[in-house]
This record gives structure tokens, sequence and C-alpha cells, in this order.
């Protein structure tokens, strides 16, 4: 492909927990999708790097997810589709006035963990947060797994879509990720080597194909590459990919402008 998005999930930063250098991956990525405050994040720190978002011209994204805070969103939750659509709302509806008040609009919308997960294979679930989307403001683009449920039913209802990969994610031979839990199951995950996971991303750049735990190859049809603000060594990793896309005439580009 000749151009593609790198994007990671920023601002969730608080004053009694660090997980990222917001900063300087923002020098990195060209979209950023920025916590609303229900896994992560507090109004100030979210403020914050949506300023720097602004300052560098970072395409910004809603980062919506379940209301739980202390597993940072990543445990699944069984939550009826009128609360969930309504908890998706109001959490789009104070982002893009935190980034409204800092000059910024929100362009499209990547729900975060296990909410991001659920919606790939719950048609229910997927249905709640497309009509959150819808009720808001129409225009956003749903960013997903690539293959996933949420974007046949977004697309269904009307909305644009944009499918991604993960950078620093090991993948089944079916197509979805490995649960964080398969480490429990001697399945690592999380990718750290950075060198090897830039090389990675230039394979699937240059052929759409990921190789997989068992070896196989996975066709991967996405727009936009994810590096996980809150992983170990992401700016690192984040640079290294840029670095290695931009040596091969791979340009990177935000897969949506913001009006």
């Amino acid at each position: 492909m000749a151009s593609v998005d790198l994007n990671s999930d920023l601002g969730e930063n608080s004053a009694d927990r660090r997980v990222s250098d917001d900063a300087a991956m923002l020098d990195i990525v060209s979209s950023a999708n920025v916590s609303c405050g229900y896994h992560a994040g507090d109004p100030e720190g979210i403020r914050d790097t949506l300023t720097a978002a602004v300052e560098r011209g970072v395409v910004i994204g809603a980062h919506p997810s379940y209301r739980d805070r202390e597993n940072f969103g990543r445990v699944p939750l069984d939550v009826d589709s009128r609360t969930l659509q309504a908890q998706v709302e109001y959490q789009l509806g104070a982002l893009a006035g935190l980034a409204a008040a800092v000059g910024g609009q929100v362009a499209y919308v990547k729900p975060h963990g296990a909410l991001y997960n659920r919606i790939a294979e719950d048609p229910h679930q997927a249905a709640a947060v497309v009509a959150a989307v819808r009720a808001v403001d129409p225009s956003l683009v749903l960013l997903g797994l690539a293959g996933g449920v949420a974007l046949d039913v977004a697309e269904r209802a009307g909305l644009s879509v944009a499918a991604e990969a993960f950078a620093d994610r090991a993948y089944l031979p079916d197509g979805r990720l490995v649960p964080r839990s398969g480490a429990a199951q001697g399945i690592e995950p999380e990718l750290s080597d950075a060198r090897a996971v830039a090389e990675r991303m230039l394979r699937f750049a240059e052929t759409g194909r990921i190789r997989s735990v068992d070896g196989t190859d996975v066709r991967v049809a996405a727009q936009s590459i994810c590096v996980h603000g809150d992983s170990p060594g992401a700016v690192a990793m984040a640079g290294g990919i840029r670095r290695r896309l931009q040596d091969a005439g791979v340009r990177i580009a935000p897969f949506v402008r913001s009006a």
C-alpha cells in the first residue's frame, strides 16, 4: 500500500496513574485514540493530550469503553443495550466538548479494550455502539478490528468504517487477536521485539498479511496500524515502525481527515 495510518491509544494518564508518554507518541503517530475517561485518564490529562494532538496536526479519535476504571476497561461486561448506548453517547459528547475547547474536532471512534473485542463478535453490543455513534454524529468513522462484526453492523447502518491491524499483538489463525488471558495457556498475546515488529508491519503494508501464532498467514484488510500507548517500549516501537515503513517508501497518513 502507498500509505497507512499509524494510531495509538492515548489520554489514559491521570494524577495517580501514568501509563504512556503521550507527547512523545504524538510526534510519531498520525491518529490518536483519546480516552473518554471511563477506563482511564482524567479531564485535565485528556485535555492536555488533545491540546498536544491539535498542535501537531494529529487526527483525534474517541476511545470509549465500558465503565470500568478498576480493570482498565479490559474485562468483558454484560451491559444491556440501552445502558451501553447511553454510556457511549456520554463519552463521545464529553470528548467532543473537550476537543472543541482546544480547537480540535473528533473525526472517528475506536472503542477500547474489552468493548472493542466484544463488538467484533457480538452483534447486539455492536448495534448499541453503532447507534450511539449515529445519534451523536453520523459523520464519525468507526475504526475496528479487520473482519469484525462491528464494521459490518456499522456499514449497514450507514456509517463509514475503517479497519486496523495491531503491531504489538499476536494473531490467531482465524484473524482474531490472542486474548490477553492467553499467557496463562502459554501463548504470549503481546509482542515486544521492536525490530521484529517493524519488519512484521512492513510485510503487512506490502502484502496485507500477518503471521499468526501457528505460523500461518492471516489476510488483514486494514488502513491503520495500532501501537498501544501503554505497552512497554511503545514509543520506541512506534518510532521503529514509522521509520521502517517510510524507508521502504510507505507514507504515514491519517485514514480520515478532520473537517
